[in-house]
């Protein structure tokens, strides 16, 4: 498949309109060529998925985080923040990333994360329209449903509020949720699932009484992989695609 039409099979997908304004999204990194032929998918172009991707003869990496949120002034093999970009470059392999607008897109990392808890009547979080909130089909106590999230996305994460208090209405957010809680509870929701907050906004969750589930950055995204596999193979079926085998939670437990 010709690039431009991959990439419009992204934007389908992932419409780049529908990203936060900081964000950095769309085709990085060009290839050195435009036929298509093999794509790697993770959450993060690092050296590790880079050379993965070059090791499997991949013409794409796609990424849920960008690996440039910020200028550069310079590109350099041994550079924490350039160094992927440097060996793509080296090899030819193109870098495509699909942040906040896969976050907020229909079927993204949000509606995953909805469709695991089997939340029920979804519908996004204003104002950014990037969270979900639904209701579970049982209520249950807040113990029990951080041990769900935890086991379904194979985490090991804490949660604040009271353990035997009973929830229904429950918000999910991928990745950074901290700055969300304002929003989480005008939508209604009784508990709110994210990957991680800062201390004050875990407080401030305790005062709103907004009891919150945190199962890591890491873990609450890379959920969209597979869904996002699936929905490529349908639209661009010459393409084949790999998930990433090498990349592991940056974060780990003891």
């Amino acid at each position: 498949m010709e690039l431009k039409a991959f990439c419009a099979c992204m934007e389908s997908i992932a419409p780049r309109a529908m990203a936060l304004d900081f964000d950095n999204v769309g085709l990085l990194v060009e290839p050195d060529h435009t036929e298509i032929k093999k794509v790697l998918l993770a959450l993060d172009c690092t050296t590790t998925t880079a050379q993965e991707a070059i090791d499997m003869g991949a013409d794409l990496l796609i990424s849920h985080h960008p690996q440039f949120f910020h200028g550069v002034k310079s590109i350099g093999f041994t550079s924490p923040i350039t160094g992927a970009a440097a060996l793509l470059l080296r090899h030819g392999v193109g870098h495509y990333a699909a942040h906040t607008n896969l976050d907020a897109a229909e079927g993204g990392v949000n509606d995953t994360l909805a469709a695991l808890l089997e939340l029920r009547d979804t519908e996004p979080i204003p104002p950014e329209n990037i969270g979900r909130v639904g209701t579970l089909p049982v209520p249950v106590k807040l113990s029990e449903l951080a041990n769900k999230c935890n086991r379904l996305l194979d985490s090991h994460g804490g949660y604040a509020g009271d353990p035997d208090r009973i929830v229904s209405r429950v918000a999910v957010l991928g990745g950074s949720g901290g700055g969300d809680l304002e929003y989480a509870q005008a939508a209604g929701a009784e508990a709110f699932l994210t990957g991680e907050a800062k201390h004050n906004q875990i407080l401030e969750a305790w005062e709103r009484k907004l009891s919150l589930i945190l199962c890591g950055h890491y873990e609450t995204e890379r959920v969209v992989l597979k869904s996002l596999k699936d929905r490529l193979q349908m639209l661009a079926p010459d393409v084949q695609y790999a998930i990433t085998l090498r990349e592991k939670a940056p974060l780990l437990f003891s």
